[in-house]
């Protein structure tokens, strides 16, 4: 493959607009943290070393395909990650996707080294500077991703070729973690690309409830604003019919709640013929959360109660796949029903309730 012009100049940046303001953290938020997680200082972003994971900042947007640009300063014990494409909840750098900031010139890259897809892929060149402020340069442009610190190449490829990133989001937040070190970042500035990644909404607000129907039992079901939320015992279905497709959802639920996600069904929920991704929070139970129940036991993931977390389903042919929070729990490559059919969402006990939000599905 090519090898891309190095950074462009300062006097070549049209088009571009401007992520931080220099004295305010407006246009980001702290999440999961205190408000002295970051702050402002000598017109720098700085992550104080007191904070700590899963403490991170990103962005009010998301973006998709984009030519983002920066710069960090490494002084002393840096450490730190920038992130894009993260998602709302769960791991922001396994969801999405994580260039690693740090202080050590690495003679030898590995995946922890300065401009690693961290923790997986080591940079061509380790290129950072002690004392200085280095810039920095990400090019997404689905599948392509590149990279450069101080006008070197230090990530080419096509993550679509590797498995470990062929499945991150497409869309997320930009953002940067809480390590317990000290990080600044500044001159951050942002030009958009044409975007490509189409999906149809199934849950994004009330007026989506339309393209869904009871298909079973008497489900409580409740659009509150931008949340889904189901109780009671029962089925929701949605009207269309997907046999090839990915879907990605938010989810959460109280302590050991019950439920699951159909698939390739006949609209009968558990009575008719169909595949359910179980949603089950019990590390011990012989189907816990992102197995395919009867057929497969996923890897268990730790899902916090009543808290938000990202579940994708993939599904074509005979195999589907499950990931939790940027995990991938489950494959499998059995499926013996080709047809398409409906998605359907369980309701399974009066109580156990169960919340989504941003659900939406690509046919594929």
């Amino acid at each position: 493959m090519a090898v891309a012009a190095p950074c462009c100049r300062a006097d070549s940046d049209e088009g571009f607009t401007s992520l931080f303001d220099g004295k305010t953290l407006s246009g980001w938020v702290i999440e999961e943290g205190p408000e002295s997680a970051f702050y402002v200082e000598d017109g720098a972003i700085v992550a104080h070393a007191g904070a700590s994971s899963p403490t991170w900042l990103r962005s009010v947007r998301e973006y998709e395909n984009f030519d983002y640009r920066g710069e960090f300063l490494l002084k002393g014990w840096t450490d730190s990650c920038i992130y894009f494409h993260a998602a709302e909840h769960g791991r922001p750098g396994w969801t999405g996707f994580a260039i690693k900031v740090f202080h050590r010139r690495d003679e030898t890259p590995t995946p922890q080294s300065a401009g690693a897809i961290f923790p997986l892929i080591p940079p061509r060149i380790v290129n950072v500077r002690q004392g200085e402020w280095n810039p920095f340069r990400i090019l997404m442009d689905w599948p392509r991703l590149q990279v450069w610190f101080n006008g070197d190449v230090v990530q080419d490829l096509d993550v679509e070729t590797v498995p470990e990133l062929r499945y991150r989001l497409r869309r997320g937040y930009l953002g940067f973690p809480a390590v317990a070190a000290t990080a600044r970042f500044r001159n951050l500035r942002i030009r958009e690309l044409a975007s490509r990644d189409v999906w149809e909404p199934l849950y994004e607000s009330g007026s989506d409830l339309e393209k869904w129907f009871v298909s079973e039992g008497k489900p409580q079901v409740e659009a509150l604003g931008g949340v889904l939320r189901l109780d009671g015992s029962g089925h929701l279905a949605t009207k269309a019919k997907y046999r090839d497709f990915e879907l990605q959802l938010y989810i959460r639920a109280p302590k050991a709640h019950n439920g699951g996600v159909l698939f390739r069904s006949e609209g009968r929920g558990t009575r008719g013929r169909s595949y359910e991704i179980q949603l089950h929070n019990v590390e011990e139970a012989h189907f816990p959360t992102g197995s395919l129940y009867h057929y497969k036991r996923a890897v268990y993931p730790r899902i916090d109660d009543e808290k938000w977390f990202l579940m994708q389903l993939f599904v074509k042919d005979r195999f589907c796949s499950v990931r939790i929070n940027g995990e991938t729990v489950l494959e499998y490559d059995r499926l013996e029903n080709l047809e398409e059919g409906y998605i359907e969402l369980q309701a399974h006990r009066p109580g156990w309730w169960t919340e989504y939000k941003r659900i939406r599905v690509k046919p594929l």
